[in-house]
């Protein structure tokens, strides 16, 4: 597809079909394009992994449209814990978060019990998250050890029909987003 990700329409329904069926995505993030699945997913997710040749212990980074997309897989936080993260988004910052212990580990690390969550700066990402109905994993979008793909043609080349792609402009930054363990306030990234 040429054009981001439409309010209605065929496109936005093959979207969520293929993504309930395990598929793959690739799509604009703030500084590259971004691999997604669902995050509850395990096939998927596993498929994600296989496709980057990425460690497997490693977590992943889900990013949502609003903090409510992501309660689901989050240890409840107070009211006032919710308003001070909500006061950090939407911003190219990863917070490492309790996750529910029924989370994937694949998900969120092997051993981790915290979870790399973000409502991104960039608006395209946030709207296809509110498009689907819900939060998508973000990695970015390249094989382990390679360059991370900026444009649609550079998916298609190193991804070629293994993921369906949603077009349009990244974000332009030419750094990865801060990483940044909230219960001890320690910069990772």
């Amino acid at each position: 597809m040429r054009h981001p990700v439409r309010p209605a329409g065929r496109f936005l329904h093959r979207l969520r079909a293929h993504l309930h069926r395990g598929g793959l995505i690739a799509y604009p993030a703030e500084g590259s394009y971004g691999l997604g699945c669902l995050p509850a997913y395990a096939p998927a997710l596993r498929k994600l992994i296989a496709l980057k040749k990425r460690p497997q212990h490693k977590g992943l980074i889900v990013i949502a449209a609003d903090f409510a997309q992501l309660q689901s897989l989050l240890a409840p936080l107070s009211a006032t814990e919710v308003a001070a993260v909500s006061q950090q988004w939407p911003a190219a910052k990863t917070l490492l978060l309790p996750v529910r212990q029924r989370v994937l580990p694949v998900l969120r690390g092997r051993g981790r019990q915290t979870l790399a969550v973000r409502i991104p700066d960039l608006a395209t990402a946030r709207f296809l998250c509110r498009a689907v109905g819900t939060a998508l994993v973000s990695t970015s979008c390249n094989r382990a050890g390679k360059k991370a793909c900026g444009t649609e043609r550079e998916v298609r080349r190193q991804f070629g029909r293994q993921v369906m792609i949603v077009g349009g402009r990244t974000g332009g930054r030419k750094q990865p987003s801060q990483i940044i363990d909230w219960v001890s306030g320690k910069r990772l990234r």
